[in-house]
């Protein structure tokens, strides 16, 4: 971001020359018979934050979903269970192939999509086992539905990975050989994108579908009500480790290996079975550390704040006096001020225990606000952005190589201005958890498609910081204004 690295600059230069973060200092611009047009430097602005719970968010309608069982010592254990609807071969009306059908094996497939979080190493402590049940209720069509919706099973496994010969470990990057079968020739080997392969009970298969009367198997509508579809959980009594999230595509299949025999002559084949409907139910266990937080209501401001992504957190921003920063006779009031650049810094917090490396904060958060009927909309700042560049302007991606290192950066110049000459009411402001995919606006709403966290320095409270009020919080968040004070 420009701001970061030539405004620093600015900043370091104001330290110097102002000597004061309240004291004014001519930068050279006439404003006619009136006077100069004066730049200072404050960063000494109140600042309240708030843990808070995020809002559920439609999963049935996400690119990326969730699916995984991950325990963290901070924020506590969080689960996401997927659900998918089951077709027949291109959801529509099949013929059984001639002959007498055996099925050599069946597979449901999950491709993995981008943001795996958790354990993932070649060596790791973990073990995934993936369970994967008949929902005991088929979902509507086009139906919408929350992370919070919880879905029932019929409690028998229908597949698992648990009956493969080797461990299971969430390979998002690595592509996968398999035995791909070729119409009346042996099979031959095949790469194919990364992927969960999870061996389905034939049986299964053989009742739904080889099995299955000829109305069902006329219509696709029957077919799903009668099998209902999917539920595909991570088992928590087989699986060890902190675990980890991943992320799948919710639209695949499920691909059975038969034979079909017509006297003397073997036809191998593969029948797909696809799922082109899908949400993820998402369960958090909250630890009684990050339960206080997002309960506590006695004090003004928290001095550790957690976001959590897969819409389990956010955090409320407040700037409960910022009006006081220009009432003093040097400057005259808000009326006096033009805001020329104002930012707000938030800073990860280093925790102590033992925090696996592997559970790195958000790549990037989202900052917006509530209007009176407390919708989110964009900031100011945010609003009119069409370009990579001007999304990056806006800030909220998490920075590792600019200094401050481990810090988020938002443009908040239009929203502070608005907000201190009352043209812009403050509802309610919150930081919060967003996907990384989407590099061309600013997102607002909450995600299901990113599972890190993050936690931060709060807010702080400078006028009651009397112990050394020259040495500043060092993770404390923090509002940097550059203004001008435009003399009459």
């Amino acid at each position: 971001m420009k701001f970061f690295r030539i405004d620093l600059l600015t900043l370091l230069i104001s330290l110097f020359i102002l000597n004061s973060c309240k004291n004014q200092d001519t930068v050279g611009f006439t404003l006619g018979t009136k006077g100069t047009l004066s730049g200072s430097l404050v960063d000494t602005a109140t600042v309240f934050t708030k843990t808070t719970t995020d809002d559920s968010v439609v999963t049935s309608t996400i690119t990326k979903c969730p699916l995984g069982y991950i325990q963290d010592p901070i924020f506590g254990t969080t689960q996401a269970d997927l659900i998918t609807d089951l077709n027949l071969p291109n959801a529509a009306a099949y013929t059984l192939p001639a002959g007498t059908i055996t099925i050599d094996s069946a597979v449901l497939i999950l491709k993995y999509a981008q943001g795996f979080y958790g354990d993932s190493s070649a060596h790791n402590t973990s073990k995934y086992v993936v369970n994967v049940y008949q929902l005991a209720q088929r979902q509507a069509s086009a139906g919408i539905y929350f992370s919070n919706t919880a879905w029932a099973n019929q409690g028998t496994i229908l597949g698992s990975t648990s009956m493969l010969k080797y461990n299971f470990a969430p390979r998002p990057n690595t592509k996968v050989i398999v035995d791909s079968v070729v119409s009346g020739k042996a099979p031959v080997p095949d790469t194919i994108a990364p992927q969960i392969r999870i061996p389905i009970n034939p049986s299964f298969i053989n009742t739904a579908l080889f099995n299955a009367s000829a109305a069902t198997l006329n219509s696709n509508l029957i077919f799903e009500n009668n099998v209902k579809g999917l539920y595909i959980t991570i088992d928590k009594t087989q699986s060890t480790g902190t675990g980890g999230v991943m992320m799948v595509s919710g639209t695949d299949s499920l691909a059975v290996y038969i034979r079909a025999t017509s006297g003397t002559v073997i036809d191998t084949q593969v029948v797909y079975l696809p799922t082109m409907q899908h949400a993820s139910y998402i369960h958090f266990v909250r630890s009684p550390l990050l339960q206080s937080a997002v309960t506590n209501k006695t004090t003004l401001t928290d001095s550790t704040v957690y976001l959590q992504g897969l819409a389990g957190s956010r955090v409320k921003v407040s700037f409960p006096y910022i009006d006081s920063l220009f009432s003093n006779k040097n400057v005259g009031g808000v009326n006096n001020v033009i805001i020329n650049r104002a930012e707000l810094v938030v800073t990860m917090k280093p925790v102590s225990g033992d925090i696996p490396g592997y559970l790195t904060p958000l790549p990037r958060l989202s900052l917006y606000e509530l209007d009176i009927a407390h919708q989110r909309v964009e900031l100011p700042d945010a609003t009119g952005l069409s370009s990579a560049d001007a999304v990056g302007a806006f800030g909220g991606f998490y920075l590792t190589n600019v200094k401050p290192v481990n810090t988020y950066h938002f443009l908040v110049t239009s929203y502070l201005q608005n907000l201190i000459t009352n043209k812009l009411i403050d509802y309610g402001t919150y930081l919060a958890p967003i996907d990384t995919t989407n590099t061309t606006s600013v997102d607002i709403m909450p995600s299901a498609q990113v599972a890190a966290r993050t936690i931060a320095g709060g807010g702080h409270i400078h006028a009651l910081d009397l112990t050394n009020p020259k040495n500043p919080q060092t993770y404390s968040m923090r509002l940097n204004v550059i203004y001008t004070k435009i003399k009459q």
